[in-house]
């Protein structure tokens, strides 16, 4: 996630909240018949957007830290794909068995010039205004590792002759590796959902053509400036607080 971008959004709600004290300043000169502009109605914008905000970080943190997680816990597979696939070729299967074996471990360890990323974090970084280009590489994301996985784990089930001493090789621990593997995932997804629909919340509270804050900040900069002039010290006052729509 961009750091500058979502403080942009924050920014914004700052500034917002500037201007009302600013306008509140103005005491019962500040009395405009619209009801969306009055000070109560302001206030009570303000808070709704930065409640957004704030939830906004904080599912932030959430995704982040379970994008982490799930790389942590993807990391160590390619070295042990390879450990599992020679123990296969030690233990006598049949050949055949080994090369749908090595289909399975190659997926696993495959590599390519930059990491494929996931559906769900293309469209977080979509919801965040940002163009993804990426040519696609088969086998790489991590729906499909898990995949490859599942079907390796299956394969060497069914050989008899797969039957290792070594505790981290054997079938048991590695369904349990994989079922580890399949809730880190998922918990990226649910956590990508989550931030998803925080942050269509917070951009109606941001920029809704009619109630977002950069709406309402035009109207009560029009009202001061009907109210004092447009060369007044107190439209200059606010004329000058940015508040303004960002690519959502």
């Amino acid at each position: 996630m961009s750091t500058i971008y979502e403080t942009g959004h924050a920014k914004n709600v700052a500034n917002f909240q500037a201007l009302i004290v600013q306008v509140g300043a103005y005491g019962a000169s500040y009395n405009p018949s619209r009801a969306s502009i009055q000070l109560p109605n302001l206030l009570a914008s303000s808070a709704a957007a930065n409640a957004t905000i704030n939830k906004l970080n904080l599912l932030l943190a959430n995704y982040s830290n379970a994008v982490a997680a799930r790389a942590t816990a993807f990391q160590p597979l390619s070295k042990l794909s390879t450990k599992i696939f020679n123990s296969l070729k030690a233990s006598g299967a049949l050949a055949h068995l080994v090369h749908n074996a090595q289909t399975n471990h190659r997926k696993l360890t495959g590599r390519r010039a930059s990491a494929k990323i996931s559906e769900e974090e293309k469209q977080a970084l979509l919801a965040e205004g940002k163009t993804v280009n990426q040519v696609s590489a088969s086998q790489q994301s991590f729906d499909s590792k898990l995949d490859s996985l599942d079907k390796q784990i299956k394969l060497i089930a069914s050989i008899p002759a797969y039957n290792p001493n070594e505790v981290e090789l054997q079938v048991a621990t590695l369904q349990n590796l994989y079922n580890n593997l399949q809730q880190k995932n998922a918990t990226v997804i649910s956590e990508a959902v989550t931030l998803s629909a925080a942050r269509i919340a917070r951009n109606e509270a941001l920029y809704h053509s009619e109630t977002g804050i950069v709406a309402i900040a035009k109207d009560v900069k029009n009202y001061v400036k009907s109210l004092f002039g447009i060369n007044s010290a107190n439209y200059k006052l606010i004329s000058g607080i940015a508040i303004r729509k960002l690519k959502v």
